[in-house]
């Protein structure tokens, strides 16, 4: 069974990414390195891993992605400072 991961990531530029992904240090290595990262981060390089979370289901790392993507900007910093 796989797991999925909700990630929140803080790029170069002071802003955040949020994504899901089945394995986490694939993810971010291509964020930062391969034109398979997002278009976002493409020019927000580097990015760091501010948060993760693994959830059971797609569906539930879904809902919470979309409730993470809809947060301020104040609250998702909360997120860095929580896990730094």
């Amino acid at each position: 069974m796989k797991n999925y991961f909700v990630y929140l990531l803080k790029c170069a530029d002071g802003t955040y990414y949020c994504g899901i992904t089945t394995d986490l240090k694939r993810r971010v290595d291509e964020h930062n390195m391969s034109e398979k990262g997002a278009k976002y981060t493409h020019g927000r390089r580097p990015v760091v891993l501010a948060y993760s979370k693994k959830y059971k289901t797609r569906s539930e790392a879904s809902k919470e992605e979309a409730r993470i993507k809809k947060l301020p900007r104040t609250e998702k910093i909360k997120f860095y400072s929580i896990s730094h």
